[in-house]
This record gives C-alpha cells, structure tokens and sequence, in this order.
C-alpha cells in the first residue's frame, strides 16, 4: 500500500470501497502513527453506504485501518 499517498490525503474528502460493495466516505483528519506505515485514519463527516449507494449510518468522527484484512476469530465469549 502506498502510504505516502495516505498521508498526503489529509484534510481530503476520500471514499473507501469494498470487495461487498460498501463504501466509507469521509474526510482524513490525521493518520497514525505520524510516521511510517499507517495503521489508522481518522474521518470526519462520514458516511457508510451499503452497495446500492444507500445510507447506512453517519458519524461526525470515525477510525479506521486502511489496510487488508487478513483474518478474523473470536477472542472471547461463546463459539
């Protein structure tokens, strides 16, 4: 991923797309950590659009990790 290209998209108004189809739209408020590979953004005036382009919910601030999932599993409670 092309992290610099992350950084410099701050204080942008960017759209997040994926493989479902959904969509996060936002404007990048910081990236962190300052330096370095970014594991997080925060976006300002969000909105999370399922794949018809329909609202699904809004936040004034949200974060999110801009990178691949690779993998998710229960860490606790019932299987």
């Amino acid at each position: 991923m092309d992290y610099k290209k992350l950084r410099d998209m701050v204080s942008h108004r960017v759209t997040f797309e994926y493989d479902s189809g959904a969509k996060v739209v936002g404007t990048v408020g910081a990236c962190m950590p300052p330096s370095g590979a970014v594991q997080m953004l925060v976006l300002g005036k969000v909105q999370v659009l399922d794949a018809t382009g329909g609202l699904i919910a809004k936040y004034d601030e949200l974060p999110i990790v801009p990178n691949n999932l690779i993998g998710f599993q229960v860490t606790e409670g019932p299987l």
